[in-house]
């Protein structure tokens, strides 16, 4: 496993999204468990959780809590795991996904996911989503008060714009240490805000890294992905004698050396082989062809 920097810390150089074991089609716990595991074994030391990973209508917390059972059954060191979580967003019966950016909710959230990790400080708490109802500076003043209170030891923003990330960095100096928005094959709209992190040192934690490739636990089956839209990774896993999903998420970490991405998984297996990519190293030529596909065509 190679390791990228995030804040003053050394993590793996691809995380582990922990989101599929927690929402509709989940694995039954034993099955999360050996996956949360099988990352670990493989030298993963990012897991990615939020508060509102749970079916609809249900308590929050369902992925944080198994994230810390699955900490405390894992039979080697864990001392180098940085379990990130986000608050500000919400699962109600009917599925969708709300937000909710109001300081005192964040901080009522944050107390949450403190007792659920069962952790004196969160390591990273991010911001989930801005609230538009509410002055994104006032969400990210909650995340300084959680930092100068020592709830959280490092504080991200997540499905954030250019704008938002200077202002973020603005109120919370140096604290600020991760920005996680969408980046795929499908979707590459933050291209602006990885560069951004690059220029800042800002750790890029690509949610739906493998989207186009395969599905996210977010997408619906309309956005199911076939090998001719991106052919092209899926030609040089072939000559690479690796999955596709390998190829995507090493193209991702060529992106700059603060990307992080976050896969989700559901099976040991499927963690397995996107660990593995951290030690892929593509091509200059290799590459340009991956950049040049896009959603539609080559």
């Amino acid at each position: 496993m190679r390791y990228r920097t995030l804040g003053d810390l050394r993590v793996s150089a691809v995380g582990l999204g922990a989101m599929p074991l927690s929402l509709e089609g989940r694995p039954d716990e034993r099955r999360a468990l050996a996956t949360v595991h099988a990352a670990l074994d493989a030298g993963v030391t990012l897991l990615d959780t939020a508060d509102s990973y749970h079916l609809p209508g249900a308590e929050p917390g369902h992925n944080e809590l198994l994230a810390a059972r699955a900490l405390a059954a894992y039979g080697g060191d864990t001392s180098d795991v940085l379990v990130t979580t986000k608050g500000g967003r919400g699962r109600p019966a009917d599925g969708s996904w709300t937000v909710t950016g109001d300081p005192s909710h964040l901080k009522r959230a944050a107390e949450g996911s403190l007792k659920r990790l069962g952790v004196e400080a969160i390591g990273l708490y991010q911001l989930h989503k801005p609230d538009p109802a509410v002055p994104f500076e006032e969400s990210v003043g909650a995340l300084r008060e959680l930092l100068d209170e020592g709830k959280i030891r490092l504080a991200g923003v997540s499905n954030t714009d250019v704008e938002q990330i200077r202002s973020a960095r603005a109120i919370l100096g140096d604290r600020l240490v991760s920005v996680q928005n969408q980046y795929s094959p499908e979707v590459r709209d933050s291209a602006a805000e990885l560069r951004l992190c690059a220029e800042l040192g800002l750790a890029f934690l690509p949610w739906s890294p493998l989207g186009g490739i395969s599905r996210s636990a977010l997408d619906g089956p309309s956005r199911l992905a076939g090998a001719g839209r991106f052919g092209a990774f899926h030609e040089v896993a072939a000559e690479r004698g690796v999955s596709a999903q390998q190829v995507c998420l090493a193209w991702l970490l060529a992106k700059s050396p603060t990307v992080i991405p976050i896969p989700g998984a559901s099976r040991p297996e499927t963690i397995r082989d996107s660990a593995g990519a951290a030690d892929l190293v593509l091509s200059a030529q290799e590459l340009a062809r991956l950049d040049a596909q896009r959603s539609g065509g080559s």
